[in-house]
């Protein structure tokens, strides 16, 4: 019987199940956070205008993504140093345990003040430990696929993700229906954040029978781990920056059609909550359903030419939407939402690949860490508050389409700057050397000493 060690194929798959389990845990407390933002307003922000409780909300689930690049600072280069396994696992403890503490907080009228002062903090290390998870997770999983297979492999991640908002959406959504308005503001919110525990404790086992990536491996056993790896990413400021902007469009859009959307078609368009539900539901799926399309022709024909042509598409589609807003029947608002789904899907099915091959093996989770939170921070969490407040300053329902316009233009202007020698990845795969640091190749053939930081 072939060992896991003699079994590359049975090691993947452990790993790819390993790091999606956890990966939905992470993304099944935002999306219930997310669908549940009214009943969170109305327990922890007290206010005669729901608005204000409402918006309140958001801004308690915007902080948590503000807190996230703080999370990717000390849990990325934690894992180009100690390894992505360790990482993957620490993380998952902390998101896990907070989302279950959270169904067990008191609200504002049994401890007054001091109950959204607990439910932030929360917020908080749910933040932090989300930061830690997207470079640690990206990095295990391109290193794992190889050169080839990244755009497939990873956009499995994106669709794990969409499976969890899904999740969290129809648990919350589901109880909303079962229950009634006024038993889910009583208790019901409480009981989508404890399912949160069970399913962190499968995924824990899971992860702690897997073994690190064969790069990293390769890296440690070779002495060439990164000593300092917080220094060594400003190597990669180019990277860094167009890593950033790409990831712009990708964090509006994503969260334009997984939480925002939900509320914007309950509370401002007045659609039922069984016909948002169902919007939203067959939305995610769909985009979900592409990903893996997206995934395998980037592999074949390339990333930045398919992403600028998708990425054209879905601005233009965030624009249809919110115009076609103001005069919208649940019939006439499904196609522009369609649109959405179905180049959110295509757009972000190719991005993790993107910027893992952007990046060197050695300092790659510090750099995914640094340069994909704070878009997602400043263009991804604050998308449903910034939306809110742009509607309630303007009175325009089609108001928020100024903000992800701008989102869209933003990545396409890093695409179309991006050059096939920022794919530092590909090429060292391509020349036989991907264990070693693109640093450490770089510095080599230019005559210089390797850095030792």
């Amino acid at each position: 019987m072939a060992t896991r060690e003699h079994n590359p194929a049975r090691q993947r798959r452990r790993a790819f199940i390993g790091a999606t389990s956890g990966h939905l845990i992470e993304w099944y407390d935002y999306g219930v956070y997310g669908f549940l933002a009214v009943y969170i307003g109305q327990a922890f922000f007290v206010s005669d205008d729901p608005t204000t409780s409402l918006l309140s909300s958001f801004a308690a689930f915007a902080l948590s993504f503000f807190i996230r690049p703080l999370g990717g600072l000390f849990f990325g280069p934690l894992a180009d140093k100690i390894g992505r396994r360790k990482t993957l696992i620490t993380v998952l403890v902390m998101m896990a345990g907070s989302t279950c503490l959270l169904g067990m907080l008191p609200t504002y009228a049994s401890i007054g003040i001091a109950a959204p002062i607990l439910l932030v903090l929360i917020r908080c290390v749910q933040g932090f430990s989300a930061g830690g998870e997207i470079g640690t997770i990206t990095s295990f999983i391109s290193e794992y696929a190889g050169p080839g297979r990244r755009g497939f492999s990873t956009c499995w991640l994106m669709v794990t993700a969409v499976l969890g908002l899904v999740l969290g959406g129809v648990v919350a959504n589901g109880m909303t229906w079962l229950l009634g308005a006024e038993l889910m503001q009583d208790w019901g919110w409480r009981i989508p954040f404890l399912v949160a525990g069970p399913m962190g404790l499968i995924s824990m086992y899971i992860r702690l029978k897997l073994e690190d990536s064969p790069e990293f491996l390769a890296l440690q056993k070779a002495g060439e781990t990164s000593k300092a790896p917080l220094r060594e990413v400003w190597q990669w400021k180019r990277a860094i920056t167009l890593v950033f902007f790409i990831i712009t469009l990708h964090s509006s859009i994503f969260y334009l059609v997984l939480t925002f959307a939900s509320t914007y078609m309950s509370r401002i368009l007045k659609f039922d909550s069984g016909t948002t539900l169902l919007y939203v539901f067959i939305a995610s799926l769909t985009a979900a359903f592409v990903m893996p399309f997206g995934g395998l022709f980037t592999d074949r024909y390339g990333r930045k030419p398919f992403l600028m042509v998708v990425g054209v598409l879905a601005t233009l589609a965030m624009y249809w939407f919110f115009k076609a807003a103001p005069t919208a029947t649940p019939t006439s608002f499904f196609l522009p939402l369609m649109a959405v789904a179905i180049f959110f899907g295509l757009y972000a099915s190719s991005t993790y690949a993107t910027m893992s091959e952007l990046l060197p093996t050695r300092i790659r989770s510090t750099g995914i860490a640094v340069a994909y939170n704070i878009p997602v921070a400043v263009f991804g969490g604050s998308a449903p508050f910034i939306s809110t407040w742009l509607i309630q300053q303007t009175g325009d329902i089609s108001s928020p389409w100024y903000f992800y316009i701008g989102t869209g233009v933003v990545s396409l202007i890093a695409l179309a700057v991006l050059r096939k020698e920022d794919f530092v990845a590909c090429q060292s795969a391509v020349s036989g050397v991907a264990p070693r640091s693109d640093v450490t190749e770089r510095s080599l053939s230019q005559g210089k000493p390797a850095p030792t930081l």
